[in-house]
């Protein structure tokens, strides 16, 4: 992004593998709670750099080192259309053909490399 600057557009969104890990899905809504106290990406990456510790109680850990109101934490993790959003991009990505995280799209089409690959890419068609 800091290199390609317009040229490229980051977009997120949740595909959690339930099936491979029990709390993928947990660790979606905890990280769209803690969007609605703007740390979204603090809690992202505490969840994706702690993957191994992730049940529920660590999550509720986490959302307190983040400073987060825990009480609106709570509620919010029962909040339907946190749920109803998870699903939607889930939903969104096994049409679009994502079948793994990370993903990557060019003009709407699924790149299937990792990301140095999409690096590289990027660097030869610069403009």
């Amino acid at each position: 992004m800091s290199e390609f600057g317009s040229q490229v557009k980051f977009v997120f969104r949740n595909f959690p593998l339930s099936e491979m890990h029990q709390f993928a899905k947990p660790a979606a809504l905890a990280a769209e709670a803690a969007a609605l106290q703007g740390k979204f990406w603090e809690m992202h990456d505490a969840i994706y750099e702690n993957q191994e510790y992730l049940n529920e109680k660590f999550l509720f850990e986490l959302a307190e080192k983040l400073n987060l109101n825990l009480p609106q934490f709570k509620d919010d993790l029962e909040k339907p259309e946190l749920a109803e959003k998870i699903d939607s991009d889930f939903k969104s990505g096994i049409i679009s053909g994502v079948n793994g995280t990370p993903s990557f799209f060019i003009n709407d089409k699924k790149f299937n490399g990792g990301a140095e690959d999409l690096l590289q890419l990027l660097k030869q068609n610069a403009v």
